[in-house]
């Protein structure tokens, strides 16, 4: 991009730059955290209760790191985790 003029509007366009990086950024999180959700899901639904507890604790970590981001909002990420927790939970039963 070739530099510009100081202007009215340079403002906005920094701001527009720094908006797609966050927003990228934030794509980079939301794909995480449902794919660990995914992979929790996946080890339940395979009665793999040890396995599932593993990856609960990766998923459960990722979730408020996101949270703790500002990525989605923290109860969110509780509400997720508690859903989650319960799945594990009725794993043997």
């Amino acid at each position: 991009m070739a530099k510009l003029k100081t202007g009215r509007h340079t403002g906005a366009i920094k701001a527009h730059r720094q908006s797609e990086r966050k927003a990228s950024a934030n794509r980079g999180w939301r794909k995480t955290i449902r794919a660990v959700a995914k992979d929790v899901t996946v080890a339940a639904g395979a009665n793999d209760k040890d396995k599932a507890l593993k990856v609960l604790g990766t998923a459960a970590s990722k979730w408020d790191k996101a949270a703790k981001k500002g990525v989605i909002h923290w109860k969110t990420a509780a509400r997720k985790k508690a859903r989650l927790s319960k799945l594990v939970s009725k794993i043997g039963k």
